[in-house]
C-alpha cells in the first residue's frame, strides 16, 4: 500500500455511514458511495433470502414444497419490513405457497396473510423476463446466480443478477447484470451488463489475501463492491484492482471501513 496515494476513507457502523471526500481528482467517491449503498441493500436482501429458504426447507414443509414452481423473491412493505414469497407463476398469476415476514430479531415468521396480487404479479413477471435476457448474455457457464429485485419510486422494477456462492464453496466474480422493467414487469426499459468474457473465482477453504481483476474498468463495479462486502469475513483481505485505483476494506474497533488508493501514473 505504501506505493499508492490514499484517496478516500469511509467509516461506518451499523447505524451510521460517514464519508470523507477524496483528496485526489480521479477517484469518483460519489459513484462509489452510491454503489455501496446498493450493495448494502443487496446484502440485506440476501440475508432475508437465506433465513427464509432455511424455513422453506424444513422437513415439515416437504409436502408443501411440491407446490413450488421455482419462482421466489423478497420485497419491502411501506414500513420497510421484509417479506419473502415462494410459489409458482403460471397463466399470468403468481400463486404463493409460502409467505414469510422478518421480525425485529431477524427471524422468519410464516404469515397467513395473502399478499396483494397486483403487487406481487409484476415481481414474478419481471423476474421471468429478466432471466430470459440473462440466459442470452451470460454464456454457457453452468453457474448459479442470485437475483435481487426492488420496486423503484416510479413503480418500475430493477433486478440484479450476481454469481451466487457456488455449491462447491467457490466465490465467483466477473459478471453482473442489471435490468429495469416496466411497472407491469413486461417491458425491458434499461439494461446494464458487465461481463469479462469468463467468470473467475476463489475457493473459500482458507483465509488468505485475494485480488479481484477489474483492470479493464476505471471504477469499482457494483458487483465487485458487493463481493468484497459479502465475503470480507472469509478472506484476510480482498482488493478490487481497477485500471487506475485499488479499493479494499479494513476492520478496527469501530467496524469495517473502506480505503481507496490511486495508482501512480505510468
Amino acid at each position: 500500500m505504501r506505493q499508492y496515494l490514499l484517496l478516500g476513507l469511509l467509516l461506518f457502523s451499523s447505524t451510521l455511514v460517514a464519508g470523507q471526500q477524496s483528496k485526489g481528482p480521479n477517484f469518483d467517491i460519489k459513484d462509489f458511495n452510491e454503489k455501496f449503498e446498493v450493495a448494502q441493500w443487496l446484502t440485506a436482501y440476501d440475508r432475508v433470502a437465506w433465513v427464509t429458504t432455511d424455513s422453506v426447507m424444513l422437513p415439515k414443509n416437504e409436502s408443501r414444497r411440491q407446490q413450488l414452481g421455482g419462482q421466489w423473491f423478497c420485497y419491502q412493505d411501506a414500513q420497510n419490513g421484509w417479506h419473502a414469497l415462494y410459489g409458482k407463476y403460471e397463466k399470468g398469476r403468481f400463486e404463493p405457497a409460502f409467505h414469510y415476514v422478518i421480525n425485529q430479531a431477524g427471524s422468519a415468521l410464516e404469515s397467513a396473510n395473502r399478499p396483494d396480487s397486483a403487487l406481487v404479479n409484476p415481481y414474478a413477471r419481471a423476474l421471468l423476463n429478466a432471466r430470459r435476457r440473462l440466459d442470452e448474455v451470460k454464456g454457457p457457464a453452468k453457474l448459479n446466480f442470485n437475483h435481487y429485485i426492488r420496486r423503484n419510486t416510479d413503480k418500475t422494477l430493477t433486478i440484479w443478477f450476481l454469481p451466487a456462492f457456488q455449491t462447491d464453496n467457490t466465490a465467483v466474480y466477473g459478471g453482473e447484470f442489471c435490468y429495469t422493467l416496466s411497472r407491469t414487469g413486461c417491458q425491458l426499459l434499461n439494461k446494464d451488463e458487465y461481463f469479462q468474457g469468463q467468470f473467475r473465482g476463489f475457493k473459500v477453504d482458507r483465509p488468505r489475501e485475494i485480488w479481484l481483476n477489474y483492470i479493464d474498468v476505471e471504477k469499482p463495479t457494483l458487483g465487485s463492491i458487493f463481493f468484497v462486502w459479502y465475503y470480507k469475513s472469509y478472506f484476510t483481505q480482498i482488493f478490487i484492482d481497477n485500471k487506475t485505483s485499488k479499493s479494499t476494506v479494513f476492520k478496527n474497533e469501530q467496524g469495517y471501513y473502506w480505503v481507496h488508493a490511486e495508482k501512480p501514473p505510468k
